[in-house]
């Protein structure tokens, strides 16, 4: 159904809408900020109640939401049929329905995601800004020996990070285990190594920044979170408790228009903000953690904290 931008972040920041439904929200028209587009994506009919939740996010639209039955097709491989290849600094991502060409020679490096059941897949802005934003890392001769990945989504990201950084420990991590699963199938059939060793990606279902199996291995010089505006402020004393000093940090699935609350978040846990990479109405930042580690005043509690959605 119609909505305006304004509305799309509002939606953008909740942490639950009380519906029992997948939301997305996406440019009808490039530069139009009225001209926005919310889908609901649920496995059952939506009853009266669940329109008008629904309705009750865009009240700028004027019709009722429309109802559209998808058979039994995944709704996330609908979305991203027919994604065309992008190419990031030495990074080319793709599908199978595309064959692409790679100059190994030049380092550059071919990855197949298919649309599938996690997001992640690079086309999305936050996505291909965190990888152009590594890849310029590494080419300003930038090394990392530990890396993690928080809402790894299909993996992408840390598969990029083994690329440039092959002898640094790689984790990957996620709340959703589909998400999971999607990434130990994309590691496959990448050629990446899931495992425990230099050369391997660490995969593993988590609930936030601060799982036991984390804290076992941080502090890391190189944090990765592509999620969203809310969670990245709910889990900023997470996230910069497993930075170890100066580290760096690469947050995205933010709009410009929250940049400011996210920004804010990290500098009360002494981050600095470096750079800023604009992706349309979306930004990828880069900070540098305080020159001391970070830790919280208070112990941390999942329950209380915001829910946090997958990187798109």
């Amino acid at each position: 159904m119609p909505c305006t931008r304004a509305e799309a972040e509002a939606i953008d920041t909740l942490a639950d809408t009380g519906l029992d439904a997948v939301l997305m929200t996406t440019e009808d028209v490039a530069d139009d900020a009225e001209r926005w587009r919310l889908d609901a994506y649920m496995e059952r009919e939506p009853d009266a109640a669940a329109l008008a939740a629904i309705r009750a996010l865009a009240p700028s639209a004027r019709a009722a939401p429309q109802v559209e039955r998808l058979d039994d097709q995944d709704w996330v491989t609908l979305s991203q049929a027919g994604l065309e290849p992008i190419r990031e600094g030495r990074f080319v991502v793709h599908t199978s329905a595309h064959d692409v060409e790679v100059d190994t020679g030049a380092g550059q490096r071919a990855f197949l995601i298919e649309a599938g059941q996690a997001f992640g897949t690079g086309h999305h802005g936050t996505t291909s800004g965190c990888l152009a934003m590594l890849d310029g890392l590494a080419a300003a001769g930038k090394r990392f020996s530990k890396v993690i990945d928080v809402g790894t989504g299909t993996g992408l990201l840390a598969f990029a990070a083994l690329e440039l950084w092959p002898m640094a420990e790689i984790v990957a991590t996620d709340i959703d285990p589909v998400a999971v699963a999607v990434t130990r199938e994309n590691a496959e059939l990448n050629d990446v190594v899931v495992g425990d060793d230099i050369g391997e990606v660490t995969l593993f279902v988590a609930d936030g920044a601060r799982h036991p199996a984390i804290d076992n291995i941080a502090p890391f010089d190189l944090v990765i979170a592509n999620i969203l505006a809310g969670p990245l402020v709910s889990m900023a004393p997470e996230i910069a408790s497993i930075a170890d000093a100066d580290a760096t940090i690469v947050l995205a699935g933010l709009l410009e228009t929250q940049r400011t609350a996210v920004v804010a978040a990290y500098e009360a846990c002494g981050c600095r903000l470096d750079a800023v990479d604009r992706r349309g109405d979306w930004s990828v930042l880069r900070l540098t953690a305080g020159p001391q580690r970070y830790a919280p005043s208070a112990p941390f509690d999942p329950k209380g904290r915001d829910g946090w959605a997958l990187d798109i």
